[in-house]
């Protein structure tokens, strides 16, 4: 993708959510609170957000820490599949796992996921037009960042399977002009107390 200035790409994962996923938890919201501290130096031109309720109030308690920066939704930061792998691509010993996950996929995320991916890439990813340098942030759910993050590595596209991403956690992809992308940092949690890091992974590897 062309461009004459750097994009710096803030990745977020929506703050932990309730159990039906309704919202977010009381934890969840300070995820989220404690973040939006943690982002108030950065010169952020917008928020881009998902539709669903965990992820536009994880973005709506980001942007009460900021100044004048405009939240924005869209479904191309929503949750969905991004890429349908076929078995021939994927590792052997892996396969199975890897189908069975996405077996429950309906016929119609399975069309629609990869399209919104695609649009992702054209919209979020890449150097901007433009003399001065871009930072925005992505508020979403673990599925893009991962596919986000595996574009930027130049990873096969079945390779945002796998890549888990904790809640307020934050990821950072610089696209420079003439360079390849730069994840400079991924799934930093420093802006959260030891109580409020890994929910989103599963027990055993909280650290």
């Amino acid at each position: 993708m062309t461009g004459t200035a750097t994009r710096y790409l803030y990745l977020v994962r929506h703050g932990e959510a309730s159990s039906e996923e309704s919202g977010l938890t009381e934890g969840g919201r300070r995820q989220a609170m404690l973040l939006g501290q943690r982002l108030r130096g950065i010169p952020l031109a917008a928020v881009h957000h998902g539709p669903l309720p965990r992820a536009e109030q994880t973005a709506r308690l980001i942007g009460d820490q900021l100044k004048n920066v405009p939240l924005r939704v869209s479904e191309v930061a929503g949750d969905y599949v991004p890429y349908m792998p076929v078995r021939e691509e994927l590792p052997a010993e892996s396969a199975d796992f890897f189908l069975r996950f996405l077996a429950g996929a309906t016929e119609e995320e399975r069309e629609n996921g990869p399209a919104l991916a695609r649009q992702a890439l054209d919209i979020f990813t890449g150097p901007v037009d433009g003399e001065e340098d871009r930072h925005e942030l992505v508020v979403t759910h673990n599925f893009l960042v991962a596919w986000l993050v595996r574009d930027a590595m130049h990873a096969p596209q079945w390779r945002w399977l796998g890549l888990n991403h904790g809640n307020a956690a934050l990821t950072v992809i610089r696209y420079v002009p003439g360079r390849p992308a730069s994840v400079l940092i991924s799934n930093d949690m420093r802006h959260l107390p030891p109580e409020l890091c890994w929910t989103g992974f599963p027990p055993e590897v909280h650290i």
